[in-house]
């Protein structure tokens, strides 16, 4: 069962889903310090608050935090945006293999008469 196991972290999908969710996380945290540092002041300057997160609206006992809302919606948009072009930056410079083309009748007819040459040989 250990030797199992050992394969099964030795595969490389195992290593790189690893390094996928630590360079997630901290492209999250980034992402997180660029709302909270430069682009909830900008928003700020427009709304008249800084932190978007103080933003509540009570009714009744219920206080509804829809500042912190706001906030994971810009972050979910930066993050989106920059997976985008992430990815589109990624197809560009990928090249696409191109298929091989399917043979013709004349290639298999041809395939067939070198056969039947080799077997007329024998």
């Amino acid at each position: 069962m250990l030797k199992e196991f050992k394969q099964f972290i030795a595969r490389g999908n195992v290593i790189d889903l690893a390094v996928g969710v630590i360079i997630g996380v901290t492209f999250t945290a980034t992402v997180q310090s660029l709302v909270k540092n430069l682009i909830n002041p900008l928003i700020g300057l427009f709304v008249g608050k800084i932190d978007l997160s103080d933003l509540t609206l009570k009714v009744g006992d219920a206080n509804f935090k829809y500042g912190s809302f706001l906030n994971s919606v810009i972050n979910f948009l930066i993050i989106a945006f920059v997976v985008f072009l992430i990815v589109k930056v990624v197809n560009k410079f990928t090249r696409k293999e191109k298929a091989p083309a399917a043979p013709t009748e004349v290639e298999y007819l041809k395939e067939i008469r070198d056969l039947l040459k080799e077997k007329e040989a024998k």
